[in-house]
Formats: C-alpha cells, structure tokens, sequence
C-alpha cells in the first residue's frame, strides 16, 4: 500500500506541473496504462500520450490549481478538492473540483477522476 506521504507528494507535483504549465510534468506521475476522466462522464483518456496531450491543451488556458483542504486517503487511493483558476473568454474564472487518483504499487497514478459540473464553475 502506498503511504500517504507519498500521496501528498504526487498531488503537490500535479498542482506544481500546473503552476510551470508543464504537461509533460503531469504525465510523468501516471502509469503508462493509465486513465483520465476530465470531468466523470466525459470520454476518458487512456495512456500517457493521450494524457500528456490531454494536460497540454487544459494548461493552455493559464489554469492554475490551489488545494482548498488537506489530501484525503484510504488503500491506494488520493481524494483532493482545489479551485481551478484560469483566465477565458477575456475574463477570470474559477472551477471546484475534486479529483480522485488510484495509485499502482510502484506509486504511480493509473486512474484519475475529476468530478465538477456546471454548478461548480463560476464566472463563465
């Protein structure tokens, strides 16, 4: 079982890959037969590829993620709430969202869920 320092740690470099706009950075957290699902419900991305490509267009809105409470976690797995900030459509916006992420055993990510709504998204 992964410990949750280790849990912490892959979140914070998540939040940082955002920070550097780096999608690159965020992929490298991810098993290779990993899987995104951005929000749930949504067509979900498999494999590092897509996913780095996945991050690469989400980062090019300037998004920036700031945790809204401590990590949570159970098992192999990581729940966090943050805001997402970005700048579209000529304005300043801001999305809630919680993620999941499951954690094989060598401490990589291989399931991200990200669960926000039209309620959760404020100034669009």
């Amino acid at each position: 079982m992964i410990d949750h320092t280790h849990k912490v740690r892959i979140v914070e470099a998540y939040i940082a890959a955002f920070d550097k706009g780096d999608p690159s950075a965020a992929a490298e957290l991810f098993a290779e037969n990993a899987v995104v699902e951005d929000p749930v419900g949504t067509p979900v991305h498999h494999g590092k590829d897509a996913i780095r490509a996945f991050y690469a267009n989400s980062m090019k809105t300037g998004a920036k993620l700031s945790l809204d409470a401590p990590v949570r976690g159970g098992a192999n797995y990581a729940a966090f709430c943050f805001t997402v900030t970005l700048n579209y459509a000529g304005g300043d916006k801001r999305i809630e969202v919680i993620d999941t992420f499951a954690f094989d055993e060598a401490g990589k990510v291989t399931e991200m869920r990200a669960f926000w709504g039209p309620e959760n998204m404020h100034g669009f």
